[in-house]
């Protein structure tokens, strides 16, 4: 427990997906194989409760996503969601569609690194929990498909009309989100939906390495860098180097600038504390 966390404890069992920590790395592991990895109203309302947890917790550098099996995430379960959904009224729909989006918002501001790793399929809603995160290494069987017209409903849903255009352009978010048509890894990282783009058999090591770097370097600056790229995407230029000039500041403070400086003059690799 922390001061952060006052009265609330820790969730202890996250039921719908396996959690672990291990030395500054969190994993979520999607473990519906059989399914896909298709997510269910209790996984879309676990994710979004992890993720509102995880910034008050004080052993979680970065979170990494997977998805057991062949695949990352087919998307929201057809018969368990979809199945359900024809049956609501508008107040549960809202409910349902708002919770959804929480998550994909809930990613965007937590100030902890997000990696998912990506074999097999990203889909529908699984393409916008990897079009969230803030790292996709992706495995060349690794394939994108943002499907929602493809389910007569919008393209635009969990925020993918508004993050898709400013990781790939408006004219590629046009056609992935409209069309809803599947695309493979060369093509994902020629859009620049790839961070990194691997070998099937090396993407475990890839994205436990880049877990690791981040775990273990300056973290406060990572989380501040991660603030304004999400901040600043709909400032003034005026207003995000402001922010930026304060923000700057105010890590000047900090140990790790000061670790760098000493570090530097000494000729040995800092000592980061994220402090």
């Amino acid at each position: 427990m922390t001061r952060y966390r006052a009265s609330a404890d820790f969730t202890r069992e996250w039921k719908h997906f396996r959690f672990e920590v291990d030395d500054g790395v969190a994993t979520v592991t999607l473990n519906r194989p059989d399914k896909m990895n298709a997510l269910t109203f209790e996984s879309y309302a676990d994710l979004r409760d992890l993720l509102h947890e995880l910034p008050t917790r004080d052993d979680v550098s970065v979170l990494v996503i997977r998805g057991e099996g062949k695949g990352f995430c087919g998307g929201g379960d057809v018969n368990e969601i979809i199945g359900e959904l024809i049956t609501m009224d508008a107040r549960d729909l809202i409910g349902f569609t708002r919770m959804t989006g929480d998550v994909i918002r809930a990613m965007r501001e937590c100030p902890i690194p997000i990696i998912v790793g990506i074999q097999g399929i990203a889909a529908g809603a699984g393409a916008v929990v990897a079009l969230a995160a803030d790292f996709r290494v992706v495995a060349r069987s690794g394939k994108f498909a943002f499907l929602f017209t493809k389910v007569g409903l919008s393209g635009g849903d969990m925020g993918a009309a508004y993050l898709l255009p400013r990781v790939v352009g408006a004219g590629r978010a046009t056609e992935l989100l409209m069309l809803g048509e599947t695309i493979d890894a060369e093509t994902a990282d020629r859009y620049g939906l790839v961070s990194r783009l691997v070998d099937d058999p090396d993407l475990d090591d890839a994205v436990l390495g880049l877990a690791r770097r981040l775990a273990d370097g300056p973290t406060l600056a990572y989380a501040e860098t991660k603030s304004l790229i999400t901040r600043e995407l709909d400032m003034s230029l005026a207003a995000a180097v402001e922010l930026d000039a304060s923000t700057q500041a105010l890590l000047m403070t900090t140990h790790d600038h000061t670790e760098f400086h000493d570090a530097f003059n000494a000729r040995r690799t800092p000592e980061w504390k994220g402090r």
